[in-house]
């Protein structure tokens, strides 16, 4: 976990592929303890320390987790993510290049609960939710390509169902037809950016997290 921005209402951290947002079936510690105990560390807060978790990135995933320091941030940033007025930019590697460098994906993507799985469907069927994405080609290596997605609905699983829909599945993602997993687990989708209007102090904020180390992202040549 590194810490990339922090005031007296929010905590924005980029996360590990490895780690958990919340705890889970795991039993692992999960991310919103971590910053609870590096707050408790940094400030030596006694007792109880408040962290409001308002939005998760899949396991496997990486980048810029927001959180809320205050009873006063929690229930605005929720609003936020409920009206979609956070924008989320995420970078995803594919081993594909997609057939047209930018476009506008929109799918109905039904959620089943067992297989903690999405599936996406060109037109409304039963229980499905509409979900739309924006992707741009930005780079590519000798293997594979960069993609730059912003997000215009949080739906389960949503750009890697899309993108494998599409025919480009993340690299490592096994589980929406990647034909190997990554070394250590991870899948190749990292939350790159965001933008949103601070829920107190109303001023627009603006982050960046770097890429995950090692090779999986190195080599790209971006366009």
């Amino acid at each position: 976990m590194t810490v990339i921005y922090e005031d007296n209402h929010i905590i924005v951290v980029n996360k590990a592929a490895s780690e958990i947002v919340q705890g889970d079936k795991t039993g692992d510690t999960p991310l919103s303890e971590t910053v609870k105990q590096y707050l408790k560390e940094k400030y030596a807060k006694p007792g109880n320390v408040f962290i409001g978790v308002t939005h998760r990135l899949d396991r496997p995933v990486s980048g810029l987790v927001i959180f809320a320091k205050t009873s006063k941030a929690l229930p605005r940033l929720n609003e936020m993510f409920k009206n979609s007025e956070v924008k989320k930019t995420y970078w995803a590697i594919v081993k594909d290049a997609p057939k047209e460098a930018e476009g506008e994906l929109v799918h109905y993507l039904v959620r089943n609960e067992k297989q903690n799985k999405s599936y996406a469907y060109e037109k409304e069927v039963p229980n499905s939710k509409k979900a739309i994405l924006h992707y741009r080609l930005i780079g590519r290596s000798q293997n594979y390509f960069l993609l730059e997605v912003d997000l215009k609905t949080g739906r389960h699983h949503q750009i890697r169902c899309q993108l494998a829909k599409m025919g480009c599945p993340i690299k490592g993602d096994l589980k929406y037809g990647s034909p190997r997993s990554n070394p250590d687990g991870s899948i190749c989708l990292h939350a790159r950016h965001v933008q949103f209007i601070h829920p107190v102090s109303k001023e627009l904020i603006e982050l960046d997290a770097p890429v995950p180390a090692g090779s999986l992202w190195n080599g790209f040549e971006m366009f």
